[in-house]
């Protein structure tokens, strides 16, 4: 591929750049079996072990931040003991804050590969029919957000959740920032009567934590309730590592409560076959990328857990620019990652679950429809 190119970054360089912008990250075990990024010094503890956890460790708890609506509490730790907050955490038996990743930035250990890890300008796209399904599928998008782009905005069911752009006050576009405009112009493409319900959890710098994930789908989950939906499909498009290898029990328990829906992950751009979580789970489909020549494309994960690949190099969507005096430009861009193969696999999901199939049968099609080439 003529674009791929080896971007000399490690990840540890990655962690002292999100530092500088005020990010506490630490990489446990680099370089090791077992590397992965968490925020430094935070367990999560289930309601039913917070005391035992407290009484444990309190000459090193700083604050406790309960969710009661997901049973759990954040518990930040002070002093050195922040930096052992993987080993703590197991101890306790219980878990760390895991760092996830946008799965359009391009690393691996210890070297980022990647293609296209920047969003490159496109030239204009036709936009999708005008089309509304009856009745509905709803697709839940969980990234950056969704800007107010002509092929969204007037549609009935369009709500917007602004892109934020410069979060970083640098004065310039995020790397990240779009990414959820492009993924919701993905799906529109290839599921263009679908109903799209964005939620903002990916930074516009690239990353999320488990706490995060999980409260956007619970988010996503309680909004349907009320609306009187049912979500058909979700695509989630960062994902993290763990020490242990074992999905972020947070994230696990949230997903049960999906049954009925089809969830679809980028399997990651670690050119790896360790699982990515929460792609690597069963109940998901995990979704590899593929390049122009239908083979699996150097910078994408594959292994015994990913379930399907798509096209992921050079892919085209809807894109929202920064322009001078801090307003929007709406217009295109081409990206590669495996978050861009995911929503296509997730429209195949959508156009099934559409023609009368069950959300299994629609799992399956989707599947068959993306084979991954194992």
């Amino acid at each position: 591929m003529d674009q791929e190119r080896e971007i000399r970054l490690s990840i540890g360089e990655l962690q002292e750049f999100w530092a500088f912008h005020g990010h506490d990250l630490l990489l446990h075990d680099p370089g090791g079996s077992g590397e992965c990024l968490v925020r430094r010094g935070e367990l999560i503890a289930p309601a039913s072990v917070l005391d035992p956890v407290l009484e444990r460790y309190r000459r090193w708890v700083d604050d406790v931040q309960h969710d009661d609506d997901l049973l759990l509490a954040r518990v930040r730790l002070r002093g050195a003991e922040r930096d052992r907050c993987v080993d703590l955490a197991r101890e306790a038996g219980v878990a760390a804050n895991h760092v996830h990743f946008g799965c359009s930035i391009m690393y691996g250990m210890p070297v980022m590969w990647g293609t296209g890890a920047d969003a490159q300008a496109g030239p204009p796209l036709s936009e999708p029919p005008a089309r509304q399904w009856d009745p509905p599928v709803v697709v839940g998008v969980l990234d950056t957000g969704c800007d107010p782009h002509p092929w969204f905005r007037d549609r009935p069911w369009f709500e917007a959740v602004p892109e934020e752009l410069d979060a970083d006050g640098d004065a310039g576009q995020d790397r990240q920032a779009g990414h959820g405009t492009f993924v919701s112009g993905v799906v529109l493409q290839h599921a263009p009567g679908a109903v799209i319900r964005a939620r903002r959890v990916l930074s516009s710098l690239g990353f999320t934590d488990d706490c995060t994930v999980a409260a956007g789908l619970r988010s996503l989950r309680r909004s349907a309730e009320a609306r009187g939906e049912r979500i058909g499909v979700v695509v989630l498009t960062a994902g993290c590592h763990t020490a242990d290898d074992e999905c972020p029990p947070i994230l696990r328990e949230e997903l049960r409560n999906w049954p009925g829906t089809v969830v679809v992950a980028a399997a990651g751009n670690h050119a790896q076959t360790r699982p990515f979580w929460p792609a690597a789970l069963p109940s998901v489909v995990a979704v590899a990328a593929t390049g122009a020549d239908g083979a699996v494309a150097g910078f994408s994960n594959s292994g015994s857990w990913v379930d399907a690949a798509a096209p992921g190099v050079d892919v085209a969507s809807s894109f929202v620019r920064m322009a001078p005096g801090g307003d929007r430009r709406f217009g295109y861009a081409r990206w590669s990652g495996t978050s861009f193969a995911a929503p296509q696999v997730a429209a195949a999901a959508a156009n099934a679950l559409r023609d009368g199939l069950n959300p299994n049968e629609a799992r399956d099609l989707a599947r068959r429809r993306y084979p991954f080439e194992r």
